[in-house]
């Protein structure tokens, strides 16, 4: 989990120093000219928050955005829609979303985790005292679910929007009738804590865990419908193409996988990667998306500095981008799928373009980065850091 890595790394940071010497590097990087830094007159700068901000979520339906912290807060920001360079510089407020009354044991208030419903009307967060609660967009406190018994690190909206799903350090996945405000089924298949997440619909959903598992499960079985085994490390991250076709995972083994319903192991065994991988994401197109002439990939990202692109039909490598120093936590495609951002240790984020296989736009910011994000209109990239701050960029090509 992330929240535990920090202390590691700034360590290493103050250690290494902000030389701004050149460091050999992949080929690919002789394109960073200039003009690919992102001028800071098309970034805002968001401070409030005060300790560092591990998730981030733009809403699906306005221009807010969520951002959840170590310091027991989830904010709402209202972002000014447009270029920042049309705005004078005015501060941008937020909502403060209060995980923990008073001083005592905000340690486990943590904010891990956090996802918009499809209206972008709630937001619920998870967090290390086990609890999901459900928020407003004015920041009211609509509902506390309680069942964990440990902290939350994933938790999902189905599409429709009636269940909640969470899993937990307890080993557990619970899903939430959200209208009756209580659990309607907890899942105890794994042994170690459950790391990630995904619905393929609205009824079914995969998790994963720190066991190698990965289960499929859905409301009213009371076993896996289905049992993925082959993973040797934990399982980080599980993704369901925009179909619910395949599913995809990624592991401290330095592979991710592509599954699909019908088999019992793996389709393809993606094996590039010399680190482990940290978190994938399925591009925004093919079948069943607002891009559905371009072709389905995968992107994943790892502790081996790089992000990888894969062709999901063939399980072959279409494209690496080399250009982070140090491992890569996230990353995030554009909502026409020709872009990738990606968010590192190494305090860059940088915005590749997926056709010419190179670093379009940089910026570099003062801490780690947990976690980047588009806006829906792709013209706004989110970063939150582990220097307490979340950083928008105005993206124009």
């Amino acid at each position: 989990m992330v929240i535990d890595q920090t202390e590691k790394e700034n360590v290493a940071d103050e250690e290494h120093g902000r030389s701004t010497a050149p460091e050999p590097m992949d080929i690919v990087l002789t394109s960073t000219s200039q003009t690919c830094h992102i001028p800071n007159s098309d970034v805002r700068i968001l401070e409030g928050h005060t300790s560092e901000v591990c998730a981030c979520a733009w809403s699906p339906s306005a221009s807010l955005l969520a951002s959840g912290s170590g310091d027991a807060t989830a904010r709402i920001w209202s972002i000014p829609e447009g270029s920042f360079r049309s705005h004078t510089a005015r501060s941008i407020n937020a909502l403060i979303l209060k995980h923990a009354k008073g001083k005592s044991n905000e340690k486990s208030k943590d904010v891990t985790t956090l996802d918009w419903n499809g209206e972008g009307t709630l937001l619920a967060t998870g967090s290390c005292d086990g609890q999901a609660r459900i928020w407003t967009t004015n920041g009211d406190l609509i509902s506390t679910l309680s069942k964990h018994k440990g902290p939350i690190f994933s938790l999902k909206w189905n599409k429709k929007g009636d269940y909640l799903l969470t899993g937990s350090v307890d080993r557990t996945a619970v899903v939430w009738d959200v209208k009756a405000e209580e659990w309607k089924q907890q899942f105890e298949f794994h042994t170690g804590p459950t790391l990630d997440v995904d619905w393929r619909n609205n009824v079914s959903f995969a998790t994963s865990s720190t066991d190698t598992m990965i289960y499929l499960c859905k409301i009213g079985e009371t076993r896996p419908v289905k049992v993925f085994a082959g993973h040797q490390g934990e399982v980080n991250c599980v993704k369901w193409d925009p179909t619910g076709t395949l599913l995809a995972s990624c592991s401290d083994d330095s592979t991710a996988k592509i599954w699909n319903t019908k088999q019992h192991t793996f389709v393809h065994d993606l094996r590039e990667h010399t680190k482990e991988i940290y978190t994938i994401r399925w591009s925004p197109t093919g079948p069943g998306t607002n891009n559905p002439n371009k072709q389905l990939s995968l992107a994943s990202a790892s502790f081996d500095s790089t992000v990888k692109l894969w062709d999901a039909e063939l399980g072959k490598m279409l494209c690496s981008f080399n250009g982070h120093r140090e491992p890569v936590y996230s990353l995030a495609f554009s909502p026409n799928g020709d872009y990738i951002a990606s968010g590192s240790l190494d305090r860059s984020i940088h915005i590749w373009s997926i056709k010419e296989g190179k670093i379009v736009k940089t910026y570099t910011g003062n801490g780690g980065i947990f976690e980047v994000c588009w806006n829906k209109e792709g013209n706004k990239i989110a970063a939150c850091f582990a220097d307490n701050s979340v950083c928008i960029l105005d993206f124009r090509m």
